[in-house]
């Protein structure tokens, strides 16, 4: 996670607002003036006292008592109205934040997102992003309105004697800057901490929900329930933590205030003694102090919740930062497929070397068979053939041109991936097949599903094309998945097509179907076969093994 300060983070957040800055400048105006119809509700009392007292004030209490009422209600409206505006901003900034964050998120894919922590990812897409509905709601603006109000309400106060002005600026900034940020300090790093716990703890249920079948079946239930309560109660610690900060910011914010509205009240009685004021200037400006530290005490409750927005922006932030492992290419010239080769690759994840100085080549119209053992590096060559990884070193080609030089939407034309795990969406079979090709007519389905050999078994099902797949695709075996996993791939109609073990899953009859259809496509198709098996490689045309990431 890259290190940014509070104020980076807030810059960066606050640079969101600005398809709304005209939202959030009528909810500052609106929050000022209900804050100053709330302050001089309370002032106005003062001048009423002074007028029963018979002193000259040039308000009659009629008057002052309209204007009260006046006040009372606009300060219901204009809060309401505030509050409204501040969460339309806040709702529709998550809306288009979600929006940047799935965007990033299909600028990374695949490479970088399968070293992240699923349930982390999670947490950060849900409630990382949740919170940051505080600071646009409830800090923005608040910050905004409490240095507006705190520069009129000094000034006010500072007509009656410029050291009472002082006293009320330097009463504002203590409780609206010195305790937040003294606060901000106390948590340090604990709201980090608490966020990354929490995106653990939700990687951790995920993986538990997940492997739930597993874990009862070898009876770990207990182990695992005692490491998700010692998870839990770490992350209850750390919230405490920030509680207790919380706790302690509140009542130092309360002590504070209570003491400068003592040093208001002995300081304004001193040039009173003097005869530099009257009574008013006693009564007035230490009434206004009492009544206006609204504000700047909704800023001071931010000093320690703050920093857990803050690690929420932080790790949003990070996804919206971080580059991909191969940034999309366009404006290059089309290409069609006319044969692809690998010249001397060599590949590592981090210091593992994975590929090292590989070179094969695969003329049009060839099936070509990749074997070896797990972790050898087949599936990775075929990644980088759908440049899903930068090649570090040497070149992968297609029609003669290298990957890094062929645009990002012809090269997906061009290419059809079958991977090892066939991922289907909570929809319908026909939907999760046409993601292959939207605007696929149904006639198209059904004949990419025969080539697969699983129409048969589709119609069979109650709903036939139209039933659904739970989520995960868990209503269907292992073999289903993958036979509609290659029925995407032949729906494509790609003409290069990379196939990562099509048929581990298959019974000797679907293989012998599936292994007659590819044979048949032949003419028309490329085919990359990565498998463990014999007998699927025997129809590749050329057989290429690769044993700790070098190819014989």
């Amino acid at each position: 996670m890259k290190k940014r300060n509070g104020f980076q983070v807030m810059a960066r957040l606050i640079g969101l607002v600005k398809p709304l800055t005209g939202f959030m400048l009528l909810a500052i105006l609106m929050g000022l003036i209900g804050h100053l119809c709330a302050a001089f509700l309370t002032i106005f009392g003062g001048f009423a006292v002074l007028e029963a007292l018979n002193l000259d004030t040039s308000f009659s209490l009629s008057l002052l008592f309209a204007c009260m009422a006046i006040f009372a209600v606009l300060r219901g409206l204009l809060r309401y109205a505030e509050q409204a505006c501040n969460h339309f901003i806040a709702f529709k900034l998550l809306a288009l934040l979600r929006d940047k964050v799935f965007r990033a998120l299909r600028r990374l894919c695949p490479a970088k997102l399968e070293s992240r922590d699923k349930g982390d990812l999670i947490s950060v897409i849900t409630s990382d992003i949740e919170l940051l509905e505080v600071f646009y709601a409830h800090t923005i603006s608040p910050a905004a309105i409490a240095l507006l109000f705190t520069i009129i309400m000094s000034l006010f106060i500072g007509s009656f004697h410029w050291l009472l002005g002082l006293i009320a600026l330097a009463a504002y900034l203590t409780v609206g800057v010195v305790i937040p940020l003294a606060a901000s300090k106390l948590s340090g790093d604990a709201g980090i901490k608490l966020r990354t716990k929490s995106g653990g703890l939700s990687g951790f249920v995920l993986d538990s929900l997940r492997g739930l079948s597993e874990t009862l079946q070898y009876g770990q239930g207990e182990k695992r329930l005692d490491e998700m309560n010692r998870r839990t109660e770490e992350l209850a610690k750390d919230e405490e933590k920030l509680k207790r900060i919380s706790g302690r910011n509140t009542a130092a914010t309360n002590t504070v205030v209570l003491a400068f509205d003592l040093v208001m009240l002995f300081a304004s009685a001193l040039p009173y003694q003097r005869g530099a004021v009257g009574f008013e200037g006693v009564l007035l400006p230490t009434l206004a102090l009492f009544s206006s530290f609204g504000p700047v005490i909704a800023l001071a409750a931010l000093g320690s919740t703050l920093q857990n927005t803050f690690a929420a922006g932080n790790r949003v932030l990070d996804i919206l930062d971080e580059a991909p492992a191969a940034a999309d290419v366009t404006g290059k010239p089309e290409i069609a497929f006319t044969g692809a080769e690998a010249e001397h690759v060599t590949f590592s994840y981090g210091a593992e070397t994975i590929l090292s100085d590989v070179s094969l080549e695969i003329p049009k119209g060839s099936v070509v068979g990749i074997v070896g053992r797990s972790g050898s590096g087949k599936s990775t060559l075929l990644k980088l053939f759908m440049r899903f990884w930068k090649v570090q070193h040497g070149s992968v080609k297609l029609s003669g041109t290298k990957v890094e030089d062929i645009n990002t939407r012809n090269l997906r034309d061009l290419e059809s991936f079958m991977t090892q795990e066939t991922h289907l969406f909570h929809d319908s079979i026909t939907n999760n097949l046409r993601i292959a090709k939207l605007d696929a007519a149904d006639e198209e389905i059904e004949a990419a599903c025969k080539k697969a050999s699983v129409h048969d078994f589709i119609m069979s099902l109650p709903k036939g094309y139209d039933t659904p797949v739970g989520e995960l695709g868990d209503t269907l075996s292992g073999g289903e998945r993958q036979r509609i996993g290659l029925a995407r791939a032949f729906l494509h109609d790609a003409p290069f097509l990379l196939l990562d073990e099509p048929t581990s899953n298959l019974d000797s009859l679907n293989e012998a179907v599936i292994l007659k259809a590819l044979r048949e496509e032949r003419e028309e198709k490329t085919v990359v076969l990565v498998s463990h098996r014999q007998s699927t490689m025997r129809i590749a045309d050329k057989v290429y093994s690769v044993e700790h990431g070098r190819m014989s």
